[in-house]
């Protein structure tokens, strides 16, 4: 079941990047970093494989300088595929009662990795951001919309140590400054105490 769901999932990505393929040509008032042509390699994700408590916060509202945070926890379950240019991970976050989904594939060309992400409660494959790692620094640009108002998105990536990784996702409005609207600290456990199946224990 896990394979035909893979299977699904890639069929769509292939759809999406067609769809929502983003121009190569970057406009002049692009925010500070942004850029589509980062690069990576193919086994930047292995270091991701396993299973992860996080330790998760998100601005109530986003694009109106809220200052207001909430804070909930989540386990990830992390698979590679096809020798490691294709990640999948479900992240269950236990007081909210959904999770979400990613897909990451590298291509291989263009040597860049595209993330895919669709939530249990929408059931939408967003539109992806593209990049890659330096050493354990990873940066991921895309552009998206959220609540009607078009968006430039970031996500980064840090591997702090063997056993600990940081995220951010950041939106900006203005094509002049980011705003970070969600992070997440992971810490390695046993998989076999957290995950079955290669998905979260819930």
């Amino acid at each position: 079941m896990h394979r035909i769901f893979l299977a699904v999932l890639i069929a769509c990505f292939g759809l999406s990047q067609i769809a929502t393929s983003t121009p190569e040509n970057l406009d002049a008032s692009d925010p500070p970093g942004y850029t589509i042509n980062r690069t990576g390699g193919m086994h930047d994700f292995d270091y991701f494989a396993g299973g992860w408590t996080t330790h998760q916060r998100r601005l109530k509202d986003r694009g109106v300088r809220s200052k207001e945070w909430e804070e909930f926890p989540a386990t990830l379950c992390m698979s590679l595929y096809l020798g490691g240019i294709a990640t999948v991970d479900e992240l269950y976050f236990p007081t909210k009662g959904w999770a979400g989904l990613t897909l990451r594939t590298f291509d291989l060309q263009k040597k860049q990795w595209s993330i895919y992400w669709v939530s249990s409660a929408s059931g939408k494959l967003d539109t992806p951001v593209v990049g890659g790692f330096n050493d354990d620094h990873g940066e991921f640009y895309g552009e998206d919309q959220d609540n009607g108002r078009p968006v430039k998105v970031r996500f980064t990536w840090n591997k702090v140590d063997h056993d600990h990784a940081r995220w951010e996702q950041a939106f900006s409005y203005d094509n002049r400054t980011w705003e970070i609207n969600w992070t997440a600290d992971f810490t390695r456990v046993d998989a076999a105490k957290i995950c079955k199946g290669g998905r979260p224990k819930h």
